[in-house]
């Protein structure tokens, strides 16, 4: 194998598993937070050099700001959100013949 192949294989395994990590983090974000927090804690310890601890401080999963506009629902005074303005009429299907 050359190495401009091994080279060509690494960048795209890199570009297929950002991927994949940014699909799994719009899709569970609770769980991706749950992962942060614990890497974040372990990378953070003492014993650890300056850069490992730093970058486990960057590790760590945003806060809710408590605010009532930013939709986390995380404290439920929110309340629910209205439901969608439904269409009364039903829709009628047309169909058109080929030209």
């Amino acid at each position: 194998m050359s190495t401009n192949l091994l080279v060509q294989y690494l960048v795209i395994g890199l570009i297929v598993l950002a991927s994949v990590l940014i699909v799994f983090r719009k899709l569970a974000p609770t769980l991706t937070n749950r992962w942060l927090a614990a890497a974040s804690i372990y990378f953070s310890r003492s014993g650890h050099a300056s850069w490992v601890r730093a970058f486990g401080q960057r590790l760590q999963p945003k806060q809710a700001t408590g605010n009532c506009s930013d939709g986390c629902s995380t404290c439920g005074a929110c309340g629910t959100k209205p439901p969608a303005a439904a269409r009364t009429e039903p829709m009628p299907l047309e169909f058109r013949p080929r030209q």
